[in-house]
């Protein structure tokens, strides 16, 4: 079953640096099952990228956690956001324009 209609995924990628924003809304119950699987993730690759909270009190809907990468090689990335994403049942990620 996917989370697609609780979580919105999106992906930014550049020379060396990704970042995959995951917009969650409102629901504390969803932000702590984000926190908690990159928690996971992250003690099973043994990376540590930064992760960032954006609150919007005026606009829920806008709150997001980001994990963000740099690494000279943009698999070791890749691979984080993958178990990341199958950990949270994210089959997709949002198209933007």
């Amino acid at each position: 079953m996917s989370n697609c209609d609780k979580i919105k995924a999106h992906m930014f990628m550049e020379e060396k640096y990704e970042r995959m924003s995951l917009s969650y809304g409102n629901d504390e119950q969803i932000k702590t099952q984000i926190l908690e699987s990159i928690e996971k993730i992250k003690k099973e690759t043994s990376l540590d990228p930064t992760i960032i909270e954006r609150m919007c009190d005026k606009y829920p809907e806008r709150n997001t956690i980001s994990v963000e990468c740099e690494y000279d090689d943009n698999r070791v990335c890749g691979e984080f956001f993958t178990k990341l994403l199958k950990e949270l049942n994210i089959d997709k990620c949002e198209s933007d324009i």
